[in-house]
């Protein structure tokens, strides 16, 4: 049996939830990884004395992304509905999110980051949506960044396919916290708000400060996912883009 491509125990004496991605250097968000996330969240999420949930990842990257085999058209649907699963089960969550950061944090990586509460990011961080350079784009980060950092800076994330350094992801609000060790930098802001707080209340104080901003990202998910699958993997472009990059070569763009 194949190891799991996620890490999952309790820490703070059965209070913090702690989910990993296990498969470094690129810790790819690949159907592995998006059902081992989903099921973790599934499993524990009427835990009475749980008060956070805290994803950080092994290797010096967050994730490189998804996996481009998975975008082609024979497997595009069911990989980009899994996703989209797993983006609601956590805007559904009942309770903080916390995510910690080093290195590059990419394409699906990114949009399954930015679906959580705050994330803490290191200085060598690097966030960015590429996909624009294989001719897709993001839907889950479509919906995500407009709410989190505004249309226009959503925008030049999405449409250029640049990386963001962590300094200006801090500046923008991509990110809510910047430090060497983020992973500490989260464990220090659970010890200090959410741990004493009550479990039962944390749930109902996440659900009201979260609910018309979830109801926003999940109805312009079922849309956007609708543009994916049914308008944009028509085209020629789409296609070669995708299987340009897994042969290794230029792409040859018919604009269509």
């Amino acid at each position: 049996m194949s190891e799991s491509p996620l890490k999952v125990w309790l820490d703070r004496d059965g209070t913090l939830l702690r989910l990993r991605l296990a498969q470094p250097k690129a810790n790819i968000v690949d159907a592995a990884m998006i059902a081992a996330l989903d099921a973790a969240l599934a499993e524990y999420r009427e835990t009475k004395e749980l008060r956070a949930v805290l994803l950080d990842h092994e290797g010096p990257h967050f994730s490189f992304g998804a996996s481009v085999a998975e975008h082609l058209p024979d497997q595009c649907a069911e990989m980009l509905k899994a996703l989209h699963a797993l983006v609601r089960s956590m805007l559904n969550f009942p309770l903080p999110l916390l995510v910690s950061i080093k290195g590059q944090c990419l394409g699906g990586g990114l949009e399954v980051a930015a679906a959580g509460s705050m994330l803490f990011a290191a200085s060598d961080a690097k966030l960015g949506q590429p996909e624009i350079k294989l001719a897709v784009f993001a839907p889950a980060a479509s919906c995500l960044l407009p709410e989190r950092i505004g249309q226009a800076k959503a925008e030049d994330l999405l449409l250029s396919g640049r990386s963001m350094g962590a300094e200006e992801a801090l500046t923008t609000g991509l990110v809510d916290s910047l430090s060497e060790d983020p992973e500490a930098a989260a464990l220090a802001y659970f010890d200090k708000y959410l741990a004493s707080s009550s479990a039962s209340t944390l749930r109902f104080a996440v659900l009201a400060a979260r609910d018309e901003y979830r109801q926003r990202v999940i109805a312009k998910l079922d849309r956007v996912e609708n543009l994916y699958l049914t308008e944009l993997m028509a085209t020629h472009d789409a296609v070669e883009g995708l299987t340009a990059f897994l042969e290794k070569r230029q792409a040859d763009w018919k604009n269509c």
